[in-house]
């Protein structure tokens, strides 16, 4: 889809030879305020389908909150990691929910969904600070849902929330 393949190519056009640092996208805040402004757009779209089921299976979504205060106190890598594990748990809820809807409005904006997330699943696999890459052995706080309006909000709540300030935080070291 354009918008995920946009994010990823955005990115990997401005990767920095020395090292992996996504630098367009950290450096220039209007690309993140586009998805935020797109996370809205996907949760209020999904919200005007007609007949959502609610999931017999329930999804296993993140708890994205958090204080301010804590996550200032983080190491760079540590929220990155930390990233890592809500978008791996809520492409695991996209992708389990997919597979309950098939009425057409729900099964798109599900698809889409799915396409942003794990862009930037994929994205932030790109650049570390330490030695080694990223395991999936991660336990993030997590809640089960029923409402497949639920992980659209989860969704935007991480991208407003957490992806926002990570990326801001990066700015601060990349941008200067």
């Amino acid at each position: 889809s354009p918008p995920g393949l946009l994010l990823l190519t955005s990115f990997l056009l401005h990767v920095k030879e020395d090292r992996a640092s996504p630098t367009r996208l950290v450096c220039d805040s209007r690309l993140i305020q586009k998805y935020i402004v797109e996370a809205k757009d996907m949760e209020t779209r999904v919200g005007q389908c007609q007949a959502l089921p609610v999931l017999s299976c329930p999804a296993v979504l993140p708890l994205v909150d958090f204080t301010f205060q804590q996550w200032k106190s983080k190491l760079n890598e540590t929220k990155r990691r930390e990233i890592l594990c809500d978008l791996a748990l809520l492409v695991g809820a996209v992708v389990g929910a997919q597979g309950q809807v098939s009425e057409e409005c729900g099964a798109r904006q599900l698809s889409q969904l799915y396409r942003h997330a794990n862009s930037f699943f994929l994205l932030l696999q790109t650049f570390s600070w330490e030695a080694g890459h990223w395991e999936p052995s991660c336990s993030p706080h997590s809640m089960e849902q029923t409402h497949i309006t639920s992980i659209f909000l989860t969704y935007r709540q991480l991208v407003q929330g957490k992806l926002r300030f990570f990326f801001e935080d990066l700015a601060k070291v990349l941008c200067k």
